[in-house]
């Protein structure tokens, strides 16, 4: 099944990439491999040139490495070493006779390099010679008989006690594993039900779906991690029980080749002890891989994978270590049993060959399970970056063959360190990743922590939380970024690269990484300055509000956007030219430049630059609100909308007017402090004024008693007397003061209940007299008409 669901593998130019990948992949190898020998090469030239050799120690040198046996591989550098004594030519050829020998020291090792990886080859006869001759000798042969026989016989009971043993604590793993089992079950209710109390309730302005996706993966990646750590102490308890048969196994082996005399000082004694250290070593290693990966019980497993491949992984990895015992075993052996060092030595490349082929094998056995691992998610692969490496990941098997098949070459050919240079560089890479991948789950657990704030703080500032939210994916690209770029100059300086001196001791390393440095920690504290501003300011808001103060609160919300408009645009240019200065590019004349395009905008657009600056200080001086009914430009109604240049005003007519500041000249607020209702009534100069006014001040009074019209009244009717006096009646003047903006309504309501009063009163209201003349040579007639107060005028007729 794994392998019918990993056999899907997309095509599209996947071709084209692979040719690349192996083209890549080869020309590292070559370089690595070009790399060292010439640092090897020009390492031995150098230090023979500044400790030249004399004659004596040469010949020296040439008599004691004369055997036949390292004659052959050897030649090549002693040549090298006789041709290297010092010389007297002049010091302008130095440098030249240098190059020269560096050359031919290269040339000559890579000859020598060839020789003994063709030696290999060669080198097998020699083992051949060497179990024909033991086989030969009646004594030898009969000692490996024997030898062979007491080990085992001995091995075989040590195998039966260990079994035994096995058997024994074959109920006590058992139990413990059952105790796992439950522990994990209940770990899962219990990170379930945590889960549910730290997750926030859904609101109608909750966060993005990439904020909440980001925080579940994070908080997943911590559970599990957390979650194998606590496995461990388990795991390592079910590791010794596992080898403690095993143990069993060396004490009896140890304690019979120490007490039976035939054992203790022969040499089938010392073989069986090599045999049976060689054994236990290879059986506690094996229990620790599936230990690991522990194939049979997922709740013990220290590695996230599924039971096939974790089985697959184990018998693998068990197989793999038999080529190591194996040459342990017999460098051991060779002690006791005289082996030729140019037969042992080609008998450990064999083995050495033969455990690189199957490593082969296994990386090509799990090419799929691998590339899928490396596969990004499906929301990973819609970015092109992550879909590229996605690509890549389907050839990883490629390049670590390439790397397996150039350990065995570099053993084989007897590189001068090169294979442990290889094996502990690819070491210490993956321990980086497992250390880089501890470390990225640990600080994505921090910053999950850190932006998730405690009730008290949320309660004290409702909506710190959402804006803290709203960073949170920042953030873990912020922090994803520096692990990434830590982890890869580990490893760049893990394979000799320098890459750490360059960044603290060379000048330009040095001013890269405090640029970045400076940056983060520039755009950290805009930020934070940022948040301040917009916390001091929604805080001021909410105290304004509760405090009863709701015009300033009003106000403020008004001047919001440009208080944060300008602050923001504070904030970005000082870090812009933070940044640019750390740089090291010269702002002056930026700033120079920006000074002079900034007056030059600002002549050239005078009428905006006041409108910003007019709107401005109206907004501060608190001149106008959004819904005030002001009367300017022009134009009564009330305010829908205010920027800091223009004001919106929507008239009776529902017509919306746009005025730009600069036009404002004087504006009529209404909505202020209170109104005045002036009352004028054109009496007749024969009515009692008295009674006009009493019954006027009446009205007033039961209007305040009343419950919708008493809150907006604040006053009662104030008589201001006969403001005037003439031919056309007297004119009587009185005030009613009222709320803001309720003038209106309180005065329809006043004209509505003095009609029928005055009317019942009969009140006589100043008539006005129409006099109509008839054409030239007809005589005039006069007719007066009475105008009633509420009955419009008709047109009279001629009688």
């Amino acid at each position: 099944m794994i392998n019918t669901k990993y056999k899907k593998i997309s095509s599209l130019d996947f071709g084209g990439v692979l040719k690349k990948s192996i083209h890549i992949v080869l020309l590292i190898i070559l370089l690595g491999v070009v790399g060292f020998s010439v640092n090897t090469a020009l390492a031995d030239s150098t230090s023979s040139l500044d400790t030249p050799l004399t004659k004596q120690e040469a010949q020296k040198l040439l008599t004691i490495l004369n055997d036949p046996k390292e004659r052959e591989a050897f030649s090549h550098t002693l040549s090298l070493m006789a041709r290297a004594a010092p010389s007297n030519n002049h010091t302008a050829l130095k440098n030249k006779t240098d190059i020269h020998n560096g050359l031919e020291s290269l040339h000559a090792q890579s000859l020598s390099y060839f020789h003994n990886f063709l030696g290999l080859f060669i080198d097998l006869r020699f083992l051949m010679y060497e179990i024909h001759d033991q086989f030969s000798s009646q004594n030898a042969r009969k000692i490996i008989y024997t030898t062979t026989l007491l080990s085992i016989i001995f091995v075989a009971l040590g195998l039966g006690i260990e079994h035994l043993t096995t058997f024994i604590l074959k109920n006590p793993i058992q139990r413990i594993s059952l105790r796992v089992d439950e522990k994990e079950k209940t770990h899962d209710r219990y990170i379930q039900k945590k889960e549910e109390q730290n997750s926030p309730p859904p609101s109608p302005e909750d966060i993005s779906d990439k904020t909440t996706a980001t925080r579940t993966t994070d908080q997943k990646r911590r559970v599990e991690t957390l979650r194998f750590l606590a496995r461990v102490p388990y795991a390592f308890i079910l590791f010794l029980l596992k080898i403690f048969p095993v143990g069993v196994f060396f004490l009896l082996v140890t304690l019979s080749t120490l007490l039976f005399p035939f054992l203790s000082d022969s040499k089938a004694g010392s073989i069986i002890m090599t045999l049976a250290s060689c054994y236990a070593g290879a059986r506690c290693l094996y229990f620790a891989i599936e230990t690991i990966f522990s194939p049979h019980n997922p709740n013990i497993r220290l590695i996230p994978t599924t039971n096939l491949i974790a089985a697959r992984f184990t018998r693998w990895l068990g197989c793999l270590i038999l080529a190591p015992t194996l040459i342990i075993c017999f460098i051991n052996l060779n002690t006791q049993l005289n082996i030729s060092s140019r037969a042992l030595d080609a008998l450990i490349r064999a083995i050495v060959l033969i455990e690189h082929i199957l490593i082969a094998l296994f990386i090509w056995r799990m090419r799929h399970v691998v590339s899928n691992a490396l596969t990004p998610t499906a929301a990973g692969k819609s970015k092109k970056l992550w879909s590229f490496f996605a690509t890549i990941a389907k050839a990883w098997w490629i390049p670590a063959m390439f790397i397996d098949i150039s350990l065995w070459i570099v053993w084989a050919a007897h590189l001068s360190g090169g294979y442990h240079w290889i094996l502990t560089t690819t070491g210490i890479t993956v321990a980086i990743l497992i250390v880089s991948r501890i470390v990225a789950v640990l600080a994505y657990g921090l910053q999950d922590r850190f932006f998730r704030l405690n009730p008290a703080l949320n309660e004290r500032f409702p909506d710190l939380q959402k804006r803290a939210d709203h960073y949170y994916p920042l953030a873990h690209a912020t922090l994803t970024g520096i692990i990434v770029f830590l982890t890869i100059i580990s490893i760049v300086e893990a394979w000799g690269f320098p890459i750490f001196g360059f960044f603290l001791k060379n000048s330009l390393g040095q001013h890269i990484s405090n640029t970045g440095v400076i940056t983060i920690v520039s755009i950290i504290i805009a930020i934070l300055i940022w948040e301040t501003i917009n916390i001091i300011l929604i805080n001021q808001i909410n105290h304004f509000q509760n405090a009863g103060f709701s015009s300033r609160a009003t106000r403020l919300k008004t001047i919001l956007p440009i208080i944060r408009t300008v602050f923001l645009i504070i904030i970005i240019v000082t870090v812009i030219v933070t940044i640019l200065a750390q740089i090291g590019i010269n702002i002056t004349p930026l700033l120079t430049g920006a000074g002079i395009m900034g007056a030059a905008i600002a002549f050239g657009s005078q009428s905006l630059v006041k409108d910003f600056i007019t709107g401005f200080f109206m907004l501060v001086e608190d001149a106008i609100q959004v819904g005030d009914w002001v009367t300017t430009g022009g134009v009564s109604g009330i305010v829908e909308n205010l920027s800091i240049r223009t004001v919106k005003i929507r008239d009776t007519d529902g017509d919306l007017h746009i005025i730009p500041f600069s036009s404002v000249t004087s504006i009529a607020n209404t909505a202020r402090g209170y109104n005045k209702i002036i009352i004028k009534q054109q009496l007749d100069l024969s009515e009692d004024f008295s009674r006009v006014v009493s019954i006027m001040t009446k009205v007033v009074k039961d209007m305040r008693a009343d419950d919708v019209f008493g809150p907006l009244i604040l006053s009662d009717y104030n008589d201001l007397g006969v403001d005037k006096t003439d031919s056309s009646g007297a004119t009587l003047r009185g005030e009613i003061w009222t709320t803001p903006m309720m003038k209106w309504k309180v005065q329809r309501e006043f004209y509505k209940r003095i009609a029928n009063l005055f009317a019942a009163e009969k009140i006589k209201f100043y008539t006005g007299t129409s006099y109509f003349t008839t054409p030239p040579g007809s005589p005039m007639q006069v007719k007066s008409i009475q105008i009633a107060n509420d009955v419009t005028p008709t047109t009279p007729q001629d009688s």
